[in-house]
């Protein structure tokens, strides 16, 4: 069955893992098909927010049509929210990230989620949907393919993201929490332009 152009949003990565995630978080309800893109788009400084705005903006830009984009962050509390942004991340890998509180007693963390959405038209806000999940740096333990997980322990949990299963990470992540806000979002605005439809064909 071929898909239809306007049922699809575009959603920026290049990562498969990333996309298998999201796609299992979002589930059956989500009334769009997602569309993984490859997209090098610039490395934005700043908070959280205002890159996440400008990463979809840009992004739609490219793609001339729906898209989303996500910005996630590691935070630690002992250094007022540093490192922040993916690339400081990667350059350090888990075992780096883990060094870095060393000195503190304060290992607490917390793990923040950005969505953007764009229409595609440049006139429309860019939309925000958020989720933070607290826990802590630990010393890395589990598989290495998924960034910082093997160093991120959730609060209330004795493993790390990387050692759970993927159905209870799913339920808890901070990419979860910023997912069902988006899929809610849409969810609702299909809804309305169903009625808008039914409502117009009635009259």
């Amino acid at each position: 069955m071929a898909l239809n152009p306007a049922r699809n949003v575009v959603f920026v990565t290049g990562n498969a893992k990333k996309l298998e995630e999201v796609v299992q978080i979002l589930g059956g309800k989500f009334p769009y098909t997602l569309i993984s893109k490859k997209i090098d788009l610039p490395e934005y400084q700043g908070e959280s927010d205002e890159i996440s705005i400008k990463k979809c903006q840009e992004a739609a830009m490219q793609v001339q049509g729906p898209v989303i984009v996500e910005d996630t962050c590691l935070c630690f509390n002992a250094l007022g929210g540093l490192p922040g942004p993916k690339w400081f991340l990667e350059k350090l890998q888990p075992e780096g990230l883990h060094k870095m509180l060393a000195g503190f007693e304060d290992k607490s963390a917390y793990a923040l989620c950005t969505f953007a959405y764009s229409t595609g038209n440049p006139k429309d806000p860019v939309k925000l949907f958020r989720g933070k999940t607290p826990g802590k740096i630990v010393n890395p333990r589990g598989p290495r393919n998924f960034g910082w997980d093997p160093c991120f322990q959730p609060d209330g949990f004795d493993l790390t993201y990387a050692e759970m299963p993927k159905e209870v990470k799913n339920s808890i992540s901070h990419r979860y929490k910023a997912l069902r806000e988006l899929a809610d979002y849409f969810i609702e605005k299909n809804d309305s332009t169903k009625k808008a439809r039914l409502d117009e064909e009635s009259n």
